[in-house]
């Protein structure tokens, strides 16, 4: 088990840009698949980002090329930078951290998630 807690989260303009931070105590992440994925009002979770222990990553379709996500092992944190906002970027977002068992993501932890709300 491994405790996350996102920060960075707030209320910017479209086109503007916000960096999300998930930092983790009680585990070493590096052995971990870590991931973003958000919540908005009334929609199902979906996937934002992930980023393997070897530093590969994959993105949401909605997000490709203006989100990346990052690690840094040595401070047990992964970042979540964001540019060119739009308001369906809107939610809440939850870091979380775990295994792939097969194509199966299986969760180790979770944060409580951090609002991000972009004004038109």
């Amino acid at each position: 088990q491994v405790d996350l807690v996102e920060s960075g989260g707030g209320l910017v303009q479209s086109g503007g840009s916000l960096r999300l931070a998930c930092a983790a105590s009680g585990s070493d992440i590096s052995m971990y698949v870590m991931g973003w994925e958000r919540q908005a009002p009334e929609k199902q979770r979906e996937l934002v980002a992930r980023i393997d222990s070897g530093g590969s990553t994959n993105y949401g379709d909605s997000v490709k090329g203006r989100f990346t996500i990052s690690r840094d092992n040595a401070k047990n944190t992964m970042y979540l930078e964001m540019n060119s906002l739009k308001p369906e970027d809107t939610g809440v977002y939850f870091c979380n951290a775990g295994i792939l068992s097969g194509s199966i993501f299986v969760a180790r932890g979770w944060g409580q998630g951090t609002q991000v709300t972009v004004s038109s």
